[in-house]
């Protein structure tokens, strides 16, 4: 025996009213944009720092006081092992003047900081310095850190 469901439903689940079915609403349902943007920023929040983060390395300190400059100075970082970067970037010895020149527009007025680990050769600082003054960038500056002063009491 079969049975069969009396209501007018039509078994499509919606109300039949004179032969039509119900309106569909035009409303976008915002829930799952809200959880899917929250969870974006979570990702963005966690991720920032880590983009941040720039080459290490062990400046030798020195007794300097700090450049006077208004422009943004461009950075060759040199770390233990010899890799050079141009700002955050791995780069050859023999690439780093012409994507300084083209950096800077030609601009041998630019200001580039040198930062040399401590552990390397200083022949490996003296050839990218030496890599830059042909290229004719004439303001090159080592960068080191600011010893920790003892006040004798």
């Amino acid at each position: 025996m079969a049975a069969t469901a009396v209501g007018g439903t039509g078994g499509r689940g919606g109300k039949w009213r004179r032969g039509r079915q119900r309106r569909q609403m035009g409303e976008i349902n915002v829930t799952p944009f809200v959880d899917v943007m929250l969870v974006l920023l979570i990702v963005f929040m966690v991720t920032a720092p880590m983009l941040t983060m720039g080459v290490s390395v062990d400046l030798p300190r020195a007794d300097s006081s700090p450049m006077p400059g208004q422009d943004e100075p461009l950075s060759v970082s040199i770390d233990a092992s010899g890799t050079i970067f141009l700002q955050e970037t791995a780069i050859e010895l023999d690439q780093l003047a012409p994507r300084l020149l083209a950096i800077t527009e030609q601009n041998a007025e630019a200001r580039i900081f040198v930062r040399g680990d401590r552990a390397i050769d200083y022949g490996r600082v003296m050839a990218v310095i030496g890599n830059l003054n042909r290229a004719g960038f004439t303001k090159v500056a080592l960068l080191t850190e600011q010893p920790d002063l003892v006040v004798a009491e």
